[in-house]
């Protein structure tokens, strides 16, 4: 591997926000091609970040910035990468109608967007009319919906129904996380996968590529 790539995976391992654009600008420079950037440097970072948290030597506040320093380095490299058909699927993304936690999905798209996965991200507080148009309009393979509220997870149930009447059941693939939710629940509902952070989230999300 490069010296340059290995600079830009330590930065984002270290959370310097500040020099991952330059480190970034770096690769390009050395000739390094956007999608071996982003498989080989940024999506390899976010791995060991991930390992780190499940390990307990990295805290959320530690993994949200190498998340912000991961997105310096995506800003510059995925417009080089989408002129070339680079993206590996898309991922409807967001936080269900009622709950505005959206630490963990934030997280999550970070983790996805650096497997090469398109994302598009509808925030919080989203309605599942959103998810279901999104997931037409963009051809998505993956719904993935977050809760941490129990009152919110019968929008997650409704999804299921609403895939199954729209005929996009078994096409566009629905995964769940969050703190309310659970395998159990998942497989009570109907729902394709579940995970229970991030580094599992892109685990699920492989499988239905």
């Amino acid at each position: 591997m490069s010296a340059e790539l290995d600079a830009l995976i330590n930065i984002v391992i270290s959370g310097k926000i500040k020099e991952a654009k330059d480190a970034t600008q770096k690769c390009l420079d050395a000739g390094i091609e956007a999608k071996v950037i982003i498989f080989e440097g940024l999506s390899k970072a976010m791995a060991v970040v991930g390992e780190k948290y499940a390990a307990k030597q990295y805290f959320l506040p530690q993994v949200l910035l190498s998340a912000n320093t991961l997105y310096q380095g995506l800003n510059l490299v995925l417009p080089l990468l989408k002129g070339k058909g680079g993206s590996k699927g898309s991922v409807v993304l967001g936080v269900v109608e009622g709950d505005v936690h959206d630490i963990g999905k934030n997280i999550v798209k970070a983790m996805l967007t650096g497997l090469g996965l398109n994302v598009i991200d509808l925030g919080k507080d989203v309605p599942i009319k959103n998810f279901i148009d999104e997931a037409k309009k963009n051809k998505a393979q993956i719904i993935a919906e977050s809760t941490l509220m129990t009152p919110t997870l019968e929008g997650m149930k409704e999804t299921v129904k609403v895939l199954k009447e729209e005929g996009m059941a078994g096409k566009t693939f629905l995964m769940i996380g969050g703190g309310a939710t659970s395998q159990e629940f998942a497989t009570q509902i109907g729902a394709d996968g579940w995970s229970y952070d991030a580094v599992e989230a892109t685990r699920v999300a492989q499988k239905f590529l």
